[in-house]
């Protein structure tokens, strides 16, 4: 479900209860009762990173610069927590930059390389199979919308929480606190994965587990120690 604000007391009750009849079964497949994921980096390819330096290297410009430029301005405009629109974000990028090309160009750039996992999307249709509580958490505009659209993944999540549809992002510690809460969930029994070093540190401070994604192996060996029975530890 996605979730617009996380102040409607009316969801997050009906969410609790059935967060409650999922989670207590006999026997819990992991350690945890939740499990929040990053999209782009972890569920699927980071499509906005990926998509910039490929902006950039036909426009002749210095790949990582240009991608630390877009980074930061997603943020600067208020893109990213749905307080500016695409087409400001696309004017503000041109300004700084000199590049020339259409929105429409640009967005396809960018949306044609958010690239789903299918090795990740089957872990997760496992995980819902079990009764897990599953959310996707992530610094998000409307383009996550549109390519749910297009693959429909939000059906194997119980929550959906994108920056741009609550106005906060995970550089906010706070987040994690009202996420949570909504969720109805203790921080010692969630877990978080995030692709970003900085997220990760923001969570771990408020108590959650975590695991630093950067390689299917590496994940699926760190994923086994709070849901043997889904991965077996090799």
């Amino acid at each position: 479900m996605l979730v617009t604000s996380l102040q409607d007391s009316a969801i997050t009750r009906n969410d609790v209860t059935s967060l409650n009849e999922n989670t207590h079964s006999f026997l819990k497949p992991c350690s945890v009762d939740a499990i929040l994921f990053d999209f782009g980096g972890v569920l699927a390819e980071e499509g906005f990173r990926e998509g910039l330096l490929a902006i950039a290297r036909r426009n002749g410009l210095e790949p990582e610069r240009f991608a630390r430029t877009g980074f930061e301005l997603v943020f600067k405009v208020g893109y990213v927590l749905g307080r500016s629109d695409e087409s400001t974000f696309w004017r503000i990028l041109r300004e700084r930059t000199h590049i020339s090309d259409t929105d429409k160009t640009l967005r396809n750039d960018i949306l044609s390389h958010f690239r789903l996992r299918p090795w990740m999307i089957d872990l997760v249709k496992k995980l819902k199979q079990e009764n897990v509580c599953l959310a996707i958490l992530s610094d998000q505009t409307n383009w996550l919308d549109e390519i749910n659209a297009q693959h429909g993944f939000f059906r194997w999540f119980d929550h959906v929480f994108n920056s741009y549809h609550l106005g906060k992002s995970k550089r906010d510690v706070s987040l994690f606190d009202d996420v949570l809460r909504y969720m109805g969930v203790q921080a010692g029994q969630a877990l978080f994965v995030d692709d970003h070093q900085s997220h990760i540190e923001r969570a771990k401070g408020r108590g959650l587990n975590t695991i630093l994604y950067s390689d299917r192996e590496s994940f699926q060996t760190e994923l086994a120690r709070f849901c043997p029975s889904i991965i077996p530890a090799s």
